[in-house]
């Protein structure tokens, strides 16, 4: 099995033109779990391990959400915090458990559903966002420092400060989904259990609850989930889209 490798353009007046290396059959995996690489001719996602703080750039998408002037509404918070607002209804930075129970209702789950989300967010995510030591008597959670909610052994799509990266998005369907527009609830398999980090618990509870909810969310009647749908999940535009569908249904 050959080297797969890319060449880039030579620079420095260097006339060999160094090669990209992104898997050799000595590491089987390296194989097996092929990078996300922009066809030569079609370079439409400029510099893309750059993460993006405020737009949810993907390949397909390189603007992010445009539709309704999502991005430009929404150029002042990061993408994470994006993911975020549908569920503080009132615009004021600070989710209440009520909060998230409402959302998580007005996007199709049931009352229990919704409470064990309650649960599991604001026992979890509350603290990390504090400005202090003590904890909230509330359990609130404070969007101006969600991205201390950050955990590992997950996509790496959100990095540390809540910006989105394009390359690891598209690793997970490269690696995961062998290049296609979707992804199954067997390749989520395949994702949690390669993204697994050592010793890291909460990660594997915290990536496996949002693949979960994800996937109920969704609920593909072909079993399919769809990558503009999971990229709208990123960026929470895809959370108005479900309430108001609901809504429409009632």
């Amino acid at each position: 099995m050959p080297v797969e490798t890319k060449n880039i353009p030579s620079t420095n007046g260097v006339d060999e033109s160094p090669s990209v290396v992104t898997s050799i059959p000595t590491v089987k995996v390296t194989s097996q779990r092929k990078p996300f690489i922009q066809p030569d001719d079609n370079q439409r996602l400029p510099h893309t391990g750059t993460a993006r703080v405020n737009v949810a750039a993907t390949y397909e998408k390189p603007y992010g959400t445009t539709e309704n002037g999502w991005a430009k509404r929404h150029q002042d918070k990061t993408v994470l915090q994006q993911h975020c607002e549908f569920f503080d209804s009132d615009h004021d930075g600070v989710i209440w458990p009520q909060d998230t129970f409402r959302g998580f209702y007005k996007i199709g789950f049931g009352i229990i559903l919704s409470l064990v989300a309650v649960f599991i967010i604001h026992a979890n995510f509350s603290y990390p966002t504090l400005s202090g030591w003590l904890p909230d008597p509330f359990f609130r959670v404070y969007t101006a420092n969600v991205h201390k909610d950050k955990h590992g052994s997950d996509s790496g799509t959100y990095d540390t400060e809540g910006r989105f990266s394009p390359q690891h998005f598209e690793d997970m369907f490269a690696k995961y989904a062998k290049g296609r527009d979707y992804m199954t609830i067997w390749d989520v398999r395949d994702l949690l259990k390669g993204q697994r980090c050592i010793m890291d618990p909460i990660g594997w509870f915290g990536a496996f609850f949002e693949w979960l909810a994800t996937y109920l969310m969704l609920w593909p009647e072909d079993g399919k989930m769809k990558k503009e749908d999971i990229r709208g999940i990123y960026d929470g535009s895809i959370f108005y889209t479900m309430a108001k569908r609901r809504a429409a249904k009632k």
